[in-house]
């Protein structure tokens, strides 16, 4: 049976494993370190594809999930978590380096495909996933088809305008809704709540309000800490008003929230979901709109990878 090698490019992190056509993990894993620089990338990549290789059989396909803007090219136009790597044809240096057929996609936009294959959204013909860690991805499945838009750059959540006079974003603009919605922006509520003289608790667990980040928020809310409780409501506003958006865009049947802060469960989930229905357009009117947790945790990049692989190696 034929098999496909997937890699999940992070920011502190390269995961590669293997995986049959129906998905089932095969071999053995490898992962290692993010290097910096195109270069010491492409080193480390081709290292744990053939790591993975060695145990996994006859694999045919390679498929590779990085951060940023990727084209249907396979190039990386810029990868905003990846330092000193911009404009690299990942797929023509990949295929050349290894003789197998290549395909590349944006790392949310694989994790969604895995979602919709083998996780939460499994069987949904139109869905969409957002991962909420220290910024906000995403993807999107319409008609049960990844959407990669005209130059392949689609599903860039992360990157909507929330707020026009907001705070600073990497990307160079202002009030972009990863600034409030991602594991950083839940990190700065907490720390606006603390500077203001509310979240007691969270400077107490942090030793100083400039110190206050997003696992003290979850520890004290664990505790039933209400100061704490609050900072997750208001991050719940906001995380809903970028679902409530893109539900308003797309009517998806199905909407799947992964990425880290997916880990402290109900505590992200509850806020969500209260907010959402009174969020989006015509709550009282529309069919329900499950927002569900992702079920492939930190591996959902590179099965997607390799499910996106097999689908482009033909």
């Amino acid at each position: 049976m034929a098999h496909s090698v997937g890699v999940d490019v992070g920011g502190t992190k390269v995961l590669a494993l293997a995986v049959d056509e129906s998905g089932r993990r095969v071999g053995n894993e490898a992962r290692r370190p993010t290097p910096q620089g195109a270069d010491a990338l492409l080193d480390t990549i081709v290292g744990v594809i053939t790591e993975v290789r060695a145990s996994a059989g006859d694999v045919t396909a390679i498929g590779l999930g990085v951060p940023g803007l990727v084209d249907r090219s396979g190039r990386l136009a810029i990868g905003p978590n990846l330092p000193g790597v911009v404009d690299l044809p990942f797929r023509d240096e990949l295929h050349s380096r290894l003789g197998l057929p290549v395909s590349v996609d944006n790392d949310a936009t694989c994790a969604t495909w895995a979602e919709v294959k083998l996780g939460a959204a499994r069987g949904a013909t139109e869905a969409f996933m957002v991962t909420l860690g220290t910024g906000i991805g995403g993807g999107v499945v319409m008609s049960g088809k990844l959407q990669r838009g005209h130059n392949g750059f689609a599903a860039e959540p992360g990157h909507m305008v929330v707020d026009p006079v907001g705070p600073p974003c990497p990307c160079g603009r202002r009030g972009c809704w990863e600034r409030y919605a991602s594991g950083s922006g839940l990190g700065r509520l907490a720390r606006d709540a603390a500077e203001s003289g509310q979240g007691h608790r969270l400077v107490e667990l942090a030793g100083h309000p400039e110190s206050v980040r997003g696992e003290h928020v979850a520890r004290a809310a664990q505790e039933g800490d209400a100061e704490a409780l609050e900072v997750f409501r208001q991050f719940g506003w906001w995380a809903a008003l970028g679902i409530a958006n893109l539900v308003n865009l797309l009517d998806p049947e199905i909407v799947v929230v992964g990425g880290g802060l997916v880990e402290a469960g109900e505590l992200v989930l509850t806020p969500i979901r209260h907010a959402f229905r009174e969020l989006v357009l015509a709550s009282e009117h529309r069919p329900e709109v499950p927002i569900v947790p992702a079920l492939l945790g930190s591996d959902a990049g590179a099965i997607g990878a390799a499910l996106v692989g097999f689908d482009r190696s033909d």
